[in-house]
Protein backbone atom coordinates (compact mmCIF):
# COMPACT_ATOMS: atom_id res chain seq x y z
CA UNK A 1 0.00 0.00 0.00
CA UNK A 2 2.92 2.55 0.90
CA UNK A 3 4.64 1.85 -2.73
CA UNK A 4 0.71 2.07 -4.17
CA UNK A 5 0.56 5.48 -3.00
CA UNK A 6 4.06 6.68 -4.06
CA UNK A 7 3.50 5.57 -7.21
CA UNK A 8 0.20 6.44 -7.66
CA UNK A 9 1.54 9.86 -5.92
CA UNK A 10 3.89 10.42 -8.74
CA UNK A 11 1.30 9.45 -11.43
CA UNK A 12 -0.72 12.26 -10.36
CA UNK A 13 2.23 14.64 -9.75
CA UNK A 14 2.70 14.19 -13.21
CA UNK A 15 -0.58 14.83 -14.81
CA UNK A 16 -0.76 18.06 -12.77
CA UNK A 17 2.64 19.40 -13.81
CA UNK A 18 2.77 18.76 -17.37
CA UNK A 19 -1.39 18.90 -19.05
CA UNK A 20 0.24 22.62 -19.10
CA UNK A 21 1.91 22.46 -21.95
CA UNK A 22 -0.90 22.04 -24.59
CA UNK A 23 -3.16 24.35 -22.39
CA UNK A 24 -0.47 27.37 -21.90
CA UNK A 25 -1.68 28.48 -25.58
CA UNK A 26 -4.97 28.92 -24.86
CA UNK A 27 -4.98 30.06 -21.52
CA UNK A 28 -2.18 32.85 -22.84
CA UNK A 29 -5.32 33.32 -25.52
CA UNK A 30 -8.10 33.69 -23.39
CA UNK A 31 -6.72 35.87 -20.83
CA UNK A 32 -4.47 38.48 -22.84
CA UNK A 33 -1.48 37.07 -21.84
CA UNK A 34 2.25 38.41 -23.07
CA UNK A 35 5.26 36.19 -22.61
CA UNK A 36 6.47 38.19 -19.62
CA UNK A 37 2.97 37.92 -17.78
CA UNK A 38 3.00 33.81 -18.81
CA UNK A 39 6.16 33.81 -16.83
CA UNK A 40 5.18 35.74 -13.41
CA UNK A 41 2.00 33.44 -14.25
CA UNK A 42 4.41 30.31 -13.79
CA UNK A 43 6.57 31.83 -11.09
CA UNK A 44 3.51 32.64 -8.71
CA UNK A 45 2.67 29.10 -9.33
CA UNK A 46 6.17 28.23 -8.10
CA UNK A 47 6.52 30.38 -5.22
CA UNK A 48 3.08 28.65 -4.16
CA UNK A 49 5.28 25.25 -4.48
CA UNK A 50 8.02 26.72 -2.46
CA UNK A 51 5.76 27.92 0.26
CA UNK A 52 4.16 25.04 0.69
CA UNK A 53 7.81 23.08 0.76
CA UNK A 54 8.46 25.05 3.65
CA UNK A 55 6.00 24.34 5.77
CA UNK A 56 5.08 20.52 4.82
CA UNK A 57 8.06 18.90 6.75
CA UNK A 58 6.57 20.70 10.06
CA UNK A 59 3.00 19.35 9.40
CA UNK A 60 4.84 15.74 8.95
CA UNK A 61 6.03 15.97 12.04
CA UNK A 62 2.80 16.99 14.08
CA UNK A 63 0.02 15.09 11.80
CA UNK A 64 2.22 12.50 9.90
CA UNK A 65 2.91 11.43 6.07
CA UNK A 66 -0.36 9.77 6.22
CA UNK A 67 -2.65 12.95 7.06
CA UNK A 68 -0.50 15.30 5.15
CA UNK A 69 -0.50 13.06 1.82
CA UNK A 70 -4.21 13.21 1.66
CA UNK A 71 -4.34 17.08 2.05
CA UNK A 72 -2.22 17.40 -0.29
CA UNK A 73 -4.04 14.96 -3.23
CA UNK A 74 -6.98 17.10 -1.93
CA UNK A 75 -6.38 20.53 -2.63
CA UNK A 76 -4.94 19.47 -6.16
CA UNK A 77 -8.51 18.03 -6.23
CA UNK A 78 -10.24 21.03 -5.06
CA UNK A 79 -7.99 23.26 -7.40
CA UNK A 80 -9.60 21.58 -10.32
CA UNK A 81 -12.97 22.17 -9.62
CA UNK A 82 -11.98 25.92 -8.94
CA UNK A 83 -10.19 26.23 -12.25
CA UNK A 84 -13.52 24.97 -14.04
CA UNK A 85 -15.38 27.47 -12.85
CA UNK A 86 -12.77 30.42 -12.80
CA UNK A 87 -14.08 33.18 -15.34
CA UNK A 88 -11.58 35.71 -14.07
CA UNK A 89 -7.57 35.75 -14.36
CA UNK A 90 -7.29 36.72 -10.74
CA UNK A 91 -10.03 33.53 -10.16
CA UNK A 92 -7.71 31.13 -12.35
CA UNK A 93 -4.51 32.41 -10.94
CA UNK A 94 -5.29 31.56 -7.15
CA UNK A 95 -6.52 28.47 -8.34
CA UNK A 96 -3.61 27.29 -10.21
CA UNK A 97 -1.94 28.58 -6.90
CA UNK A 98 -3.85 26.22 -4.65
CA UNK A 99 -2.55 23.52 -7.53
CA UNK A 100 0.96 24.27 -6.76
CA UNK A 101 0.64 24.37 -2.83
CA UNK A 102 -0.89 20.61 -3.17
CA UNK A 103 1.93 19.58 -5.61
CA UNK A 104 4.42 20.82 -2.97
CA UNK A 105 2.94 19.36 0.29
CA UNK A 106 3.08 16.22 -2.07
CA UNK A 107 6.77 16.60 -3.61
CA UNK A 108 7.83 16.74 0.38
CA UNK A 109 6.14 14.15 1.58
CA UNK A 110 6.72 11.42 -1.17
CA UNK A 111 10.68 12.42 -0.59
CA UNK A 112 10.50 12.00 3.02
CA UNK A 113 8.35 8.57 2.52
CA UNK A 114 10.72 7.42 0.22
CA UNK A 115 14.23 8.03 1.94
CA UNK A 116 12.56 5.89 4.51
CA UNK A 117 11.33 2.88 3.10
CA UNK A 118 14.19 2.95 0.29
CA UNK A 119 17.20 1.91 2.79
CA UNK A 120 18.61 -0.43 -0.20
CA UNK A 121 19.49 -0.32 -3.75
CA UNK A 122 18.22 3.69 -3.15
CA UNK A 123 19.05 5.10 -6.53
CA UNK A 124 17.34 2.27 -8.45
CA UNK A 125 14.24 2.55 -6.12
CA UNK A 126 14.00 6.52 -6.19
CA UNK A 127 14.68 6.37 -9.83
CA UNK A 128 11.74 3.96 -10.48
CA UNK A 129 9.47 5.60 -8.41
CA UNK A 130 10.36 8.46 -9.98
CA UNK A 131 9.81 6.85 -13.23
CA UNK A 132 5.93 6.81 -12.75
CA UNK A 133 5.92 10.89 -12.78
CA UNK A 134 7.85 9.96 -16.22
CA UNK A 135 5.06 7.76 -17.33
CA UNK A 136 2.01 10.04 -16.79
CA UNK A 137 4.24 12.82 -17.76
CA UNK A 138 4.90 11.30 -20.98
CA UNK A 139 0.95 10.69 -21.64
CA UNK A 140 -0.53 14.15 -20.04
CA UNK A 141 0.39 16.12 -23.20
CA UNK A 142 -1.62 14.12 -25.43
CA UNK A 143 -4.54 13.41 -23.36
CA UNK A 144 -4.42 16.94 -22.40
CA UNK A 145 -4.53 17.73 -26.04
CA UNK A 146 -7.42 14.88 -26.86
CA UNK A 147 -9.86 16.00 -23.87
CA UNK A 148 -9.98 19.71 -24.31
CA UNK A 149 -11.74 18.95 -27.47
CA UNK A 150 -13.92 16.10 -25.72
CA UNK A 151 -17.68 17.62 -26.43
CA UNK A 152 -20.13 16.40 -23.09
CA UNK A 153 -23.48 16.94 -23.83
CA UNK A 154 -22.69 19.36 -26.41
CA UNK A 155 -20.37 21.27 -24.27
CA UNK A 156 -16.49 21.29 -25.27
CA UNK A 157 -14.33 20.64 -21.86
CA UNK A 158 -11.77 23.45 -23.33
CA UNK A 159 -8.73 23.71 -20.90
CA UNK A 160 -10.97 24.16 -18.13
CA UNK A 161 -12.78 20.85 -18.06
CA UNK A 162 -9.78 19.00 -18.95
CA UNK A 163 -8.12 20.49 -15.73
CA UNK A 164 -11.59 19.41 -13.97
CA UNK A 165 -11.10 15.88 -14.98
CA UNK A 166 -7.28 15.52 -14.90
CA UNK A 167 -7.03 16.19 -11.07
CA UNK A 168 -9.95 14.26 -10.34
CA UNK A 169 -7.87 11.25 -10.48
CA UNK A 170 -6.30 12.67 -7.08
CA UNK A 171 -9.54 10.43 -5.34
CA UNK A 172 -7.44 7.43 -6.35
CA UNK A 173 -4.15 8.08 -4.30
CA UNK A 174 -6.61 9.49 -1.83
CA UNK A 175 -8.44 5.89 -1.10
CA UNK A 176 -4.84 3.98 -1.09
CA UNK A 177 -3.52 6.69 1.16
CA UNK A 178 -6.21 6.42 3.38
CA UNK A 179 -6.03 2.74 4.19
CA UNK A 180 -2.34 2.76 4.42
CA UNK A 181 0.16 2.70 7.80
CA UNK A 182 3.02 4.66 6.63
CA UNK A 183 6.70 4.52 8.57
CA UNK A 184 6.60 7.79 10.45
CA UNK A 185 3.26 6.75 11.82
CA UNK A 186 4.50 4.13 13.68
CA UNK A 187 8.21 4.45 14.35
CA UNK A 188 10.02 6.51 17.13
CA UNK A 189 11.20 9.29 16.12
CA UNK A 190 15.21 9.35 15.35
CA UNK A 191 17.51 11.62 16.88
CA UNK A 192 17.70 14.20 13.88
CA UNK A 193 20.51 15.78 12.63
CA UNK A 194 19.91 19.71 13.07
CA UNK A 195 19.32 22.58 10.54
CA UNK A 196 21.84 24.34 12.16
CA UNK A 197 24.51 21.35 11.50
CA UNK A 198 23.51 20.70 7.97
CA UNK A 199 23.80 24.53 6.67
CA UNK A 200 27.36 23.79 7.83
CA UNK A 201 28.01 21.35 4.99
CA UNK A 202 28.95 22.90 1.87
CA UNK A 203 28.00 19.92 -0.20
CA UNK A 204 24.39 20.00 0.50
CA UNK A 205 24.70 24.01 -0.87
CA UNK A 206 26.37 22.78 -3.59
CA UNK A 207 23.53 20.30 -4.07
CA UNK A 208 20.49 23.30 -3.46
CA UNK A 209 22.35 24.28 -7.01
CA UNK A 210 22.35 21.64 -8.68
CA UNK A 211 19.14 20.55 -7.63
CA UNK A 212 17.82 24.01 -8.50
CA UNK A 213 19.30 24.90 -12.04
CA UNK A 214 18.33 20.93 -12.87
CA UNK A 215 15.08 21.19 -11.71
CA UNK A 216 14.50 24.68 -13.72
CA UNK A 217 15.67 22.94 -17.15
CA UNK A 218 13.25 20.09 -16.54
CA UNK A 219 10.43 21.60 -15.43
CA UNK A 220 10.75 24.14 -17.96
CA UNK A 221 10.08 21.91 -21.05
CA UNK A 222 6.55 21.48 -19.58
CA UNK A 223 5.73 25.02 -19.70
CA UNK A 224 7.29 26.03 -23.07
CA UNK A 225 7.92 23.26 -25.70
CA UNK A 226 5.01 23.25 -27.54
CA UNK A 227 4.68 27.25 -26.91
CA UNK A 228 8.00 27.00 -28.59
CA UNK A 229 7.04 24.36 -31.53
CA UNK A 230 3.98 26.07 -32.33
CA UNK A 231 5.25 29.39 -32.78
CA UNK A 232 8.79 28.95 -33.91
CA UNK A 233 8.12 26.31 -36.11
CA UNK A 234 4.46 26.66 -36.92
CA UNK A 235 3.81 23.05 -35.56
CA UNK A 236 -0.06 21.97 -34.86
CA UNK A 237 -0.76 21.39 -30.97
CA UNK A 238 -1.02 17.47 -31.73
CA UNK A 239 2.59 17.48 -33.53
CA UNK A 240 4.01 19.66 -30.45
CA UNK A 241 2.29 17.97 -27.78
CA UNK A 242 3.61 14.40 -29.52
CA UNK A 243 6.98 16.07 -28.74
CA UNK A 244 6.26 17.08 -25.29
CA UNK A 245 4.84 13.19 -24.95
CA UNK A 246 8.40 12.28 -26.38
CA UNK A 247 10.55 14.00 -24.18
CA UNK A 248 8.44 12.39 -21.38
CA UNK A 249 9.33 9.18 -22.77
CA UNK A 250 12.77 9.60 -22.91
CA UNK A 251 12.88 10.62 -19.53
CA UNK A 252 10.45 8.06 -18.17
CA UNK A 253 12.63 5.53 -19.80
CA UNK A 254 16.11 6.78 -18.18
CA UNK A 255 14.35 6.21 -14.72
CA UNK A 256 13.30 3.21 -15.47
CA UNK A 257 16.09 1.82 -16.75
CA UNK A 258 18.98 3.74 -15.76
CA UNK A 259 18.34 3.82 -11.99
CA UNK A 260 20.94 1.12 -11.42
CA UNK A 261 23.65 2.22 -13.22
CA UNK A 262 23.29 5.66 -10.58
CA UNK A 263 24.12 2.93 -7.84
CA UNK A 264 27.23 1.14 -9.76
CA UNK A 265 28.77 4.33 -11.13
CA UNK A 266 28.07 6.37 -7.96
CA UNK A 267 25.22 9.52 -7.85
CA UNK A 268 28.10 11.86 -7.93
CA UNK A 269 29.61 10.93 -10.82
CA UNK A 270 25.92 9.89 -12.40
CA UNK A 271 25.39 13.98 -12.04
CA UNK A 272 28.16 15.29 -14.14
CA UNK A 273 27.02 12.36 -16.91
CA UNK A 274 23.47 13.31 -17.25
CA UNK A 275 23.13 16.82 -16.47
CA UNK A 276 26.03 17.43 -18.91
CA UNK A 277 24.37 15.21 -21.74
CA UNK A 278 21.04 16.82 -21.13
CA UNK A 279 22.89 20.51 -22.48
CA UNK A 280 24.22 19.12 -25.41
CA UNK A 281 21.06 18.00 -26.86
CA UNK A 282 19.00 20.97 -25.90
CA UNK A 283 21.77 23.41 -27.41
CA UNK A 284 22.03 21.33 -30.64
CA UNK A 285 18.30 20.75 -31.16
CA UNK A 286 18.10 24.62 -30.64
CA UNK A 287 21.27 25.08 -33.88
CA UNK A 288 20.35 22.59 -35.35
CA UNK A 289 16.52 24.09 -36.12
CA UNK A 290 13.11 22.12 -37.29
CA UNK A 291 15.38 18.83 -38.55
CA UNK A 292 16.98 18.33 -34.77
CA UNK A 293 13.86 18.80 -33.33
CA UNK A 294 13.81 15.61 -31.62
CA UNK A 295 16.99 16.23 -29.44
CA UNK A 296 14.33 18.14 -27.66
CA UNK A 297 13.06 14.38 -26.91
CA UNK A 298 16.53 13.18 -26.41
CA UNK A 299 17.14 15.98 -23.92
CA UNK A 300 15.03 14.14 -20.84
CA UNK A 301 17.03 11.66 -20.70
CA UNK A 302 19.78 13.14 -18.87
CA UNK A 303 17.78 15.72 -17.42
CA UNK A 304 15.21 12.75 -15.96
CA UNK A 305 18.12 11.55 -13.82
CA UNK A 306 19.03 15.11 -11.66
CA UNK A 307 16.15 15.02 -9.22
CA UNK A 308 16.15 11.08 -8.14
CA UNK A 309 20.20 10.95 -7.41
CA UNK A 310 20.12 14.27 -5.76
CA UNK A 311 17.27 12.33 -2.92
CA UNK A 312 19.39 9.33 -2.90
CA UNK A 313 22.42 11.04 -2.19
CA UNK A 314 20.36 13.02 0.60
CA UNK A 315 18.65 9.43 1.54
CA UNK A 316 22.19 8.17 2.08
CA UNK A 317 24.23 11.21 3.43
CA UNK A 318 22.48 12.08 5.80
CA UNK A 319 20.35 8.95 6.80
CA UNK A 320 19.06 10.54 10.32
CA UNK A 321 18.23 13.90 8.81
CA UNK A 322 17.07 13.41 5.42
CA UNK A 323 13.77 14.91 6.57
CA UNK A 324 15.61 17.77 7.14
CA UNK A 325 17.92 17.87 4.40
CA UNK A 326 14.88 17.24 1.91
CA UNK A 327 12.61 20.35 2.90
CA UNK A 328 16.11 22.40 3.15
CA UNK A 329 16.98 21.54 -0.31
CA UNK A 330 14.12 21.86 -2.18
CA UNK A 331 12.63 24.52 -0.34
CA UNK A 332 15.32 26.43 -1.99
CA UNK A 333 15.79 25.03 -5.08
CA UNK A 334 11.38 26.37 -5.01
CA UNK A 335 13.70 29.90 -4.83
CA UNK A 336 15.35 29.15 -8.19
CA UNK A 337 12.22 27.78 -10.37
CA UNK A 338 10.28 31.19 -9.21
CA UNK A 339 13.55 33.02 -10.43
CA UNK A 340 14.19 30.87 -13.26
CA UNK A 341 10.21 30.73 -14.86
CA UNK A 342 10.51 34.24 -14.48
CA UNK A 343 13.49 34.89 -16.17
CA UNK A 344 12.68 32.06 -19.23
CA UNK A 345 9.78 34.93 -20.31
CA UNK A 346 11.99 38.34 -19.17
CA UNK A 347 14.69 36.98 -22.05
CA UNK A 348 12.13 35.67 -24.63
CA UNK A 349 10.60 39.31 -24.40
CA UNK A 350 14.20 41.31 -24.36
CA UNK A 351 15.48 39.33 -27.26
CA UNK A 352 12.87 39.85 -29.34
CA UNK A 353 12.57 43.42 -29.15
CA UNK A 354 16.16 43.22 -29.89
CA UNK A 355 15.29 41.91 -33.25
CA UNK A 356 11.97 42.99 -34.03
CA UNK A 357 8.83 42.99 -31.45
CA UNK A 358 6.03 42.62 -34.35
CA UNK A 359 8.57 40.48 -36.87
CA UNK A 360 8.38 36.46 -37.33
CA UNK A 361 12.09 36.99 -36.68
CA UNK A 362 12.12 38.23 -33.39
CA UNK A 363 9.46 35.80 -32.36
CA UNK A 364 11.89 32.84 -33.66
CA UNK A 365 14.84 34.55 -32.32
CA UNK A 366 13.14 35.14 -28.45
CA UNK A 367 11.61 31.76 -28.41
CA UNK A 368 14.96 30.33 -29.06
CA UNK A 369 17.03 32.67 -26.70
CA UNK A 370 14.50 31.45 -23.94
CA UNK A 371 15.11 27.97 -24.62
CA UNK A 372 18.63 28.45 -24.99
CA UNK A 373 18.33 29.62 -20.62
CA UNK A 374 16.63 26.46 -20.11
CA UNK A 375 19.87 24.02 -21.93
CA UNK A 376 22.26 26.46 -19.77
CA UNK A 377 20.84 25.84 -16.62
CA UNK A 378 21.29 21.98 -17.45
CA UNK A 379 25.25 22.95 -18.14
CA UNK A 380 25.66 24.81 -14.88
CA UNK A 381 24.19 21.94 -13.08
CA UNK A 382 26.83 20.15 -14.77
CA UNK A 383 29.52 22.62 -13.59
CA UNK A 384 28.75 22.63 -9.88
CA UNK A 385 28.05 18.45 -10.45
CA UNK A 386 31.34 18.64 -11.21
CA UNK A 387 32.29 21.26 -8.11
CA UNK A 388 30.56 18.82 -5.54
CA UNK A 389 32.58 16.14 -7.20
CA UNK A 390 35.95 17.50 -6.51
CA UNK A 391 35.38 18.53 -3.06
CA UNK A 392 33.91 15.23 -2.15
CA UNK A 393 36.77 13.02 -3.65
CA UNK A 394 39.23 15.07 -1.39
CA UNK A 395 38.02 14.18 1.92
CA UNK A 396 36.98 10.39 0.46
CA UNK A 397 33.40 11.35 0.58
CA UNK A 398 32.19 9.97 -2.92
CA UNK A 399 28.68 8.17 -2.74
Amino acid sequence: MQLATIFLGFIIFGFSENIKGPAIPRIQFDFMLNESQLGMLLSLNALGYLIACSFTAFLTRRWGIKIVSIAAFGSMLISGILIYFSRSYPAFSASYFLMYIGNGMLEIALAILGARIFVKNTGTMMNLSHGFYGLSSTVAPLIATGLMSVSVFGYTLDWRGMYLVMLSLSIVPILFAWRSTFPSDNISHEDHVSLKTLMKDRALWLMVLILSFGVVSELAVGGWLVNFLEKAYSWDTTTASGMLSAFFFCFALARLLLGPLTDNIGFNLSLIIFSTFSAICTFAAILGGERLAFLFAGAGIGIAMIYPTVMAFIAKRYPNGSDTAITFTVTLMGIGSVIGNYMIGGVIDVVKHLFGADTQMGLIRGLQAGYAFIGLCAAICAVFSCILFRFLRKRNELI
